[in-house]
């Protein structure tokens, strides 16, 4: 189990009763102008859109400010020409609610001709540069992206039974499908020459815009999925990525997890990412077992000791957006009224995982807004 001393423990007790505990010594910390503070803070996030009020009401109630949001299901109906104006609304209904979007997470157009390295591919390409354009221009500074091609963030089974009967997410190698998909085999090789095709072309302009590139890494973290071979799979493959086109815009989404899935040192690469500045977002999310069978858990009882990697950060001098990821889903969870609940989204699981961050962060003084 994650190690907590006492006071890590009795704040994160504390934090989780009013969802918005911060140090005494945080609080009276200067405030730049923008409401942000001048040293700089972790930004804990949700992802949450800015169309359902109740979700806007609850973040403000929980303490969270800050919101990473979606473009690519607006600006894939649009041209290009009016990606700026589209991209600026989006920011503007945020901030009327009172939430500053610190990054996109997913493309923000889609990319999956560029990942599969098919036909169209440029077509993608030029809109994903525009799309870059127009977030530089409104200040919206990062993007969260991938390139796991075909197949996305993949579990077997999507209501694993875990801690108290809640509905957790896991994956067992052993249980994948056999065969292959309709995109049939793509080789190692040919998915390094379409991610290095992407980089080439993207980076710069990114750079251009001021725009940060936090790549996540292929979830699970196996080498191949029904013949598509998977890259980003271990710190090895994120040296490889920001020596293609180096660039200070070019970096990570820090998974705390799938990292630990790969078998990295966490503190480590922590340490040695924050230190080079390539560490742009992170996800926060426990677990137990292996690469190739595993069960995400709720953050307080996972194998991997979070506080020492929270820790490790701030000792790098990292300050980006944070948000809890895949929380299980708890009794009497709902979205709202919602029949579906997504799994890995569910709303109180949600609330658990910021209140752990918040508390731990808290408890170690660790600044964040």
């Amino acid at each position: 189990m994650p190690k907590l001393n006492r006071r890590e423990y009795m704040q994160s007790l504390v934090a989780g009763a009013t969802m918005a505990a911060v140090s005494s010594a945080a609080m009276d910390r200067p405030r730049a102008d923008n409401g942000r503070r001048a040293d700089g803070d972790f930004q804990v996030c949700l992802i949450w859109g800015d169309s359902d009020p109740a979700l806007v009401t609850l973040s403000k109630q929980i303490g969270v400010t800050h919101a990473i949001a979606g473009t690519a299901s607006a600006l894939s109906q649009i041209p290009r020409s009016q990606y700026v104006d589209t991209v600026a609304k989006i920011k503007a209904r945020y901030e009327k609610e009172g939430l500053t979007i610190a990054g996109i997470e997913s493309h923000p157009v889609p990319a999956n001709k560029i990942k599969l390295g098919l036909p169209g591919r440029d077509e993608e390409i030029e809109n994903y540069i525009a799309a870059l354009r127009a977030l530089g221009q409104v200040g919206i500074p990062m993007v969260c992206y991938d390139f796991m091609a075909g197949i996305d963030w993949y579990r077997t089974d999507m209501h694993y039974p875990g801690r108290g009967g809640c509905a957790a997410l896991s994956f067992k190698l052993g249980d994948v499908p056999s065969g292959l998909t309709k995109w049939g085999r793509i080789s190692e090789e040919k998915m390094w020459e379409n991610i290095t095709y992407f980089l080439k072309a993207v980076i710069p302009e990114a750079e251009k815009a001021n725009v940060k590139m936090a790549l996540h890494p292929d979830d699970p973290p196996v080498p191949v999925l029904r013949g598509i071979h998977r890259i980003i799979i271990s710190p090895a493959a994120y040296r490889r990525v920001m020596g293609i086109v180096p660039s200070s815009v070019n970096g990570a989404t820090f998974e705390i997890a799938v990292y630990y899935l790969m078998g990295a040192d966490l503190e480590a690469v922590t340490r040695e990412f924050g230190r080079e500045k390539k560490i742009f977002y992170i996800h926060s999310r426990n677990l137990r077992g292996t690469r190739d069978n595993f069960v995400e858990t709720f953050q307080d009882n996972g194998v991997i000791d979070l506080g020492e990697v929270y820790q490790a950060l701030n000792d790098s001098g990292v300050r980006v957006p944070i948000r809890p990821d895949h929380d299980p889903i708890v009794t009497g969870d709902a979205y709202f009224g919602k029949a579906q609940v997504h799994p890995g989204y569910g709303i109180l699981g949600k609330i658990f995982g910021i209140a752990y961050i918040k508390g731990t962060l808290a408890s170690r003084h660790i600044p964040y807004v």
